[in-house]
């Protein structure tokens, strides 16, 4: 049976577990409480760069979130969750990337700035930028570059929803709103939703990822000026 290594906090793994989930692909789940887990030798020749998610089929190992969906999605092809028409391709590898390229990074900024600093309102300012490139992108289709759900709406769909958690709202953007509400119905959806309480464990482990980065970061600098 394929194992899943995950973690519910992490939305790369959740983005996996989705897909599982919509595919109905038998799995066994396999936690780590990523508080040294993911340092053990055991997963490290796993994944040497200790972060879920990571899938081993049938001794095929597979680590980040889209290259394992493609995978699930060549193996396992029912339900068909990615469009073979060349546009309606290109739509969801779209949408995937500037979720993770423009959507995810303003995440950091909006839930630890103050609202009323320059960063907080450029972050802001980016993020509806985004929401106006997907209303336009989804236009009156019921889901991305397809009639049915695709890979793309569940990349894009975990990202709005930690986004939505973290004080932001779809009110300006009505066709973007009814989407993700649809998503949120869907039992998937609703079985790997983040609690409230899980979202506030997840902004403080990332809190202090956040600041070990720039410790780190701070470090380099001041080394390689002395």
């Amino acid at each position: 049976m394929l194992e899943f290594y995950y973690n519910p906090r992490s939305p790369m793994a959740r983005r996996v577990w989705i897909t599982l989930l919509e595919k109905d692909i038998p799995f066994e789940p396999i936690l780590l409480n990523l508080n040294g887990d993911q340092m053990a030798t055991e997963f490290l020749a796993i994944n040497p760069f200790h972060h879920v998610p990571v899938i081993i089929d049938n001794g095929f190992q597979v680590i980040e979130s889209l290259a394992i969906m493609d995978y699930l999605e060549a193996k396992y092809p029912t339900p068909a969750m990615l469009p073979k028409e060349a546009q309606a391709l290109a739509t969801v590898r779209t949408v995937q990337m500037v979720t993770n390229n423009e959507l995810l990074p303003q995440l950091i900024t909006l839930m630890y700035e103050d609202a009323s600093s320059p960063k907080f309102v450029q972050a802001k300012e980016h993020v509806n930028k985004v929401f106006n490139f997907l209303t336009e992108i989804l236009g009156e289709n019921s889901y991305f570059g397809s009639d049915r759900l695709t890979l793309g709406d569940i990349v894009v769909g975990g990202a709005i929803s930690l986004l939505v958690k973290s004080g932001e709202n779809l009110n300006d953007y009505p066709k973007l709103n009814d989407w993700f509400e649809g998503l949120m119905q869907r039992e998937a959806w609703s079985k790997t939703e983040l609690s409230r309480e899980e979202f506030e464990q997840f902004k403080r482990v990332l809190n202090i990822l956040r600041k070990r980065k720039w410790s780190q970061a701070r470090s380099q600098i001041v080394t390689a000026v002395t």
